[in-house]
Parts: C-alpha cells; sequence; structure tokens
C-alpha cells in the first residue's frame, strides 16, 4: 500500500459529501474517490441486514479502485456495517467510520449531558449511547430520530423559515433541556448547524463528524506513513442513480460544483 493510492468514501448517497469536503480541505493532495448509493437512498429506513450488504458491494468496488483506505461517510452504515466490514475483509483495507471519531471528542471534552438527533438506524442502533456509556457510565444520552430533516435539506428546504419550525419541533423537548452538547449524528445535518446552534442561542455546543473525521484520516494515514504528498489525479464522484436534482445538491454539500458519474454496481 503507498501514499498515491485514493481514499474511498461512501454515503447512502450525496450527505457524505460535507465528510469528502472536510478531508479534501485538511488533505488537499490526496485523490479522493466517492460513492454515493443514490439508488438505495436513504439507509435510515433500511434493515440493518440491507445496509450491510450494501457497504460490502460499495467497499469491494472502491477496493477495486485500489483505494488504501475507505471512509464509512455515513452514520447509519457506520453504526450497522462498520464491525461487518472489518471482519469480512479482515486486514485487506483501513475502515474508518464517522462515529467512533465524534464519540472520543465527546469524551475528550468531558460532556456527560448529552443530545443526540439522527435518522431512525443510527438511533435504533444505540450505537451512539452504548460507546459513551461503555467509556463514561454516568453519561446521559438523550436520542431523538428525525426522519424530517434528511429530505428537507434534500430538496433545498434547509435555510429559512421551513428548516427553523421543522428544527423547533424536533428540538423544543423537556428531554433537550439541560444537555451539554448536542451531537449531530448524520452526514447532512451541518448544513442546519448554524439553526440548531441558533435555536439553543449558543448555549449548547453543536457537534458534527466532518472534522474529527478528518482528523482520525489523517492520524491514521501518517500513523501508517501512507500520506499522499503530490496528488496526480482529479478526484472522482460516482453514484448509483442520477437525476438532475443532484447536482444542485451535490454543490451544497461539497461547497462547489463537481461531476457526477453513474456507475450502478448492483
Amino acid at each position: 500500500m503507498t501514499g498515491a493510492q485514493p481514499i474511498g468514501i461512501f454515503d447512502s448517497g450525496i450527505g457524505g459529501l460535507t465528510i469528502a469536503h472536510a478531508i479534501n480541505k485538511m488533505l488537499p493532495q490526496e485523490h479522493l474517490i466517492y460513492f454515493g448509493d443514490t439508488a438505495h437512498l436513504p439507509y435510515g429506513e433500511k434493515s440493518s441486514d440491507a445496509i450491510k450488504y450494501y457497504s460490502i458491494k460499495i467497499s469491494k468496488f472502491l477496493i477495486e479502485q485500489q483505494c488504501k483506505m475507505v471512509v464509512i461517510a455515513c452514520n447509519t452504515a457506520s453504526a450497522a456495517a462498520y464491525e461487518t466490514l472489518l471482519d469480512f475483509y479482515d486486514g485487506k483495507i483501513i475502515f474508518v467510520n464517522v462515529v467512533d471519531p465524534l464519540v472520543d471528542k465527546v469524551i475528550q471534552n468531558g460532556y456527560e449531558r448529552i443530545g443526540l438527533i439522527g435518522t431512525k438506524a443510527t438511533v435504533n442502533s444505540q450505537v451512539y449511547k452504548n460507546k459513551i456509556k461503555s467509556k463514561v457510565q454516568k453519561a446521559q444520552v438523550e436520542q431523538l430520530a428525525t426522519p424530517l430533516l434528511v429530505p428537507m435539506i434534500e430538496e433545498g428546504y434547509y435555510k429559512g423559515q421551513v428548516s427553523e419550525l421543522i428544527i423547533k419541533e424536533y428540538l423544543d423537548r423537556p428531554e433537550f433541556k439541560n444537555i451539554e452538547v448536542m451531537l449531530l449524528a448524520c452526514t447532512h445535518y451541518p448544513l442546519i448547524k448554524d439553526y440548531i446552534i441558533q435555536f439553543f442561542d449558543g448555549n449548547v455546543e453543536v457537534m458534527d463528524s466532518m472534522d474529527v473525521t478528518a482528523l482520525e484520516v489523517q492520524r491514521i494515514l501518517n500513523e501508517q506513513n501512507i500520506l499522499n504528498h503530490k496528488r496526480q489525479y482529479a478526484n472522482k464522484f460516482y453514484v448509483s442513480d442520477y437525476t438532475e436534482g443532484f447536482d444542485e445538491t451535490a454543490q451544497m454539500f461539497y461547497g462547489k460544483h463537481i461531476d457526477l458519474v453513474t456507475n450502478s454496481i448492483w
């Protein structure tokens, strides 16, 4: 394995582009290959077995592209499939998920009263709660599935009155009154982070997986001595199904226009 090999990144759709953007910003010399499984989105409504199958298949594609690492840029897939991928590929490639870096940051900061919002699958998995409480037994983790947020964001309603009303409806509840930190356990949610900060009047820290995951990628590549020092190829962005709206939405998540290439691996 060499530094010149690309980093593979996958998500159920295009929300994981927030993670890709953070990695590209922190490690601009790295060659990225992104795969958004738009044919099967959203993963948040799928069974655990289905998510594991999709994740294995996508990882196989990324390994065939000679990737040196695969970043699971999806909380739902990280929760459902990370351990399965480690077992299935048995050390053939490095896997990074978006759950552990965020959990580690919460523990480092000493938070004990924690709120969390995410997809139904992520919340039902209890992965965040279990990992946090395994390290801090007295931690209180209040979780809420917020299924309307992903379609709201993808349809472009993440700015203005609509998003404010939906965010207020979800967050204005007793269990979130005394939290110290709110975890955004979905890679779509950074786009509404400012509204969530505003809802809590700046009194609650709001944390997402973007920068902590990019830092974890950097740490591992440095530790394994496989950082790339000069990018030779343009980043590639694949989707398993394409509609015209994806171009505009992808630009929202990545911060600039990117060319999406349809590649049905199913």
